[in-house]
């Protein structure tokens, strides 16, 4: 692998530092008075920009990596399970939004004190931080190796941790002082900067190879040699170790987008930023829509490069060096060998804006979390009290400590993802598991029942680990001692370990709470 930078690359790079810094002044001049200006921006943030946040949030480096990585190895039936976001965003508009304005909470969890009492409250919070440590530091990862191969041409251990640093320092330092509102301008400016990379990705592809549109994609359609046709949209076969298909579409990825959407402190603190749940409702539903273009343009790119490597009828003969599991992914391969000099610069700041877009966020909502839901109920049970202003401090060193973890979970990523041997998009999704199950089980007991009570819902939250963690195939084997374990995708998981933490939850007797909140009954105000 031989790189070679230019000048341009190097340019483009000192502009892209140069946006950052000036983006982050400037984002940041606005003096945050309370935690809750500090997190929730005092609902003050226009529907349209906390769409595209919202956008930025979810998608991550892994969708600039592994959309790709999905074009070039499937078809499109990954843009399907958009359907179950959709439908998603349906029930959390219509079951969730509005109880959370009705009750003005800063994080989502503050939903369960008034069923189970502050215990819940305190449980669901630390099992969201397990989990979105588990996730974002996956995702992390992602973007390290990417930036690692393209700085020291290779993927060494010492590298990636050096890469990991350099991410996680800037996302920092990108929501340190103005919060959230901060958060959701810059995440406006990374989404320009990494779509814009892809589109001109797909137009130096589209230069670079000699055969018409038609052409391309009558060979998508038509592989050959018996292979199926890539441009196919929906699978309606049953495989229990295929998360793409109809069946996980309409169960385990409702199932999963409604845990994103409506329980993870990630996305729902975006929500909660708009002026009313209708604006929350509309940012939310908007932001699902536009998933759909911006999948398709990064599955699109490893479409074309399926064309590139595996088809050189079409290439006039000219076909570059084929992929190889050092390379990590078919883009990173291609961007380090065959895209013209002066547009990888282009490239690797485009990784880089996914990454931060989705790093920034994960701080400032889990910082949220560390500050509101754990440390000032901690002040007020032993009657402390603070001023304002020490809660906007107190979420600062929670953004430092939050770093340190998602920097600590990327390096472990490293050596787990490569044991997994799990496509990059699939690692990201099937890590979230691991906290949903048990936050959906909680969540749909208050939502539909008149069950549960602080002990089953801490009991549920546990179980919902556990059974997701004794479907992983690792764990299988060890229980079972066989080399090949049955392959459940995570959706499956999702799905199971739901509807068992849901039942433990249920198992628990109601129990009167000593606390003072408004119904759960909600509002559409």
């Amino acid at each position: 692998m031989d790189l070679q930078f230019t000048l341009l690359d190097w340019a483009i790079f000192a502009l892209y530092g140069v946006i950052l810094a000036t983006g982050g002044w400037l984002f940041s001049r606005k003096k945050t008075a309370d935690s809750r200006d500090y997190f929730l921006a005092r609902n003050s943030m226009p529907m349209w920009m906390v769409a595209i946040s919202t956008l930025a949030t979810v998608q991550s480096a892994a969708t600039f990596l592994g959309g790709p990585d999905l074009g070039y190895g499937g078809d499109f039936t990954y843009l399907f399970t958009n359907l179950g976001a959709l439908i998603a965003a349906l029930i959390v508009s219509r079951l969730l939004i509005p109880k959370f304005y009705a009750q003005r909470v800063t994080t989502v969890y503050e939903l369960l004190q008034s069923r189970f009492g502050h215990t819940a409250k305190h449980q669901a919070g630390v099992m969201y931080l397990v989990g979105r440590v588990f996730a974002s530091g996956a995702r992390l990862y992602m973007a390290a190796i990417a930036v690692s191969m393209i700085l020291f041409n290779d993927i060494a251990a010492g590298h990636v941790i050096l890469a990991v640093a350099i991410l996680t320092l800037a996302g920092l330092l990108q929501t340190f002082i103005g919060g959230v509102r901060s958060v959701i301008q810059s995440d406006v400016l990374q989404s320009a900067i990494y779509i814009g990379a892809a589109i001109a990705m797909i137009s130096v592809l589209l230069w670079q190879i000699p055969a018409t549109l038609p052409e391309i994609l009558a060979t998508l359609h038509a592989p050959g040699d018996g292979q199926p046709s890539k441009l196919a949209l929906i699978d309606a076969s049953w495989d229990l170790g295929d998360p793409f298909n109809v069946w996980s579409t309409l169960t385990g990825f409702v199932l999963l987008f409604i845990a994103s959407l409506g329980l993870d402190q990630d996305v729902s603190q975006r929500l909660l930023t708009c002026k009313s749940p209708r604006e929350g409702a509309r940012a939310m539903t908007l932001s699902v829509l536009m998933v759909v273009p911006v999948m398709l343009v990064f599955m699109a790119i490893g479409m074309l490069l399926y064309i590139v490597y595996q088809h050189p009828e079409l290439m006039g003969g000219t076909v570059g060096s084929s992929p190889t599991g050092g390379d990590v992914t078919v883009f990173m391969h291609y961007v380090l060998n065959e895209m013209p000099q002066g547009l990888r610069g282009l490239v690797t700041i485009g990784v880089m804006a996914a990454a931060l877009s989705t790093l920034n966020s994960s701080v400032n909502s889990m910082a949220s979390v560390l500050t509101e839901d754990i440390y000032r109920s901690w002040l007020k049970k032993r009657n402390i009290d603070k001023p304002a202003g020490h809660f906007v401090l107190a979420g600062r060193v929670s953004m430092i400590l939050i770093a340190a973890a998602l920097g600590s979970m990327a390096i472990v990523c490293y050596y787990w993802q490569q044991y997994s041997d799990l496509p990059l998009i699939t690692f990201a999704l099937s890590v979230m598991v691991f906290a949903y199950s048990g936050l959906l089980g909680v969540f749909f007991t208050v939502l539909f029942t008149g069950r549960g009570n602080s002990t089953s819902a801490g009991l549920a939250l546990v179980t919902g680990f556990l059974v997701t963690l004794a479907q992983q195939p690792w764990m299988i084997s060890a229980i079972t001692g066989t080399d090949t374990p049955i392959d459940i995708a995570f959706t499956w998981q999702l799905c199971l370990g739901t509807a068992i933490a849901f039942a433990v939850c249920c198992l628990g007797r109601p129990e009167p709470v000593s606390v003072n909140h408004k119904s759960l009954e909600g509002s559409s105000a």
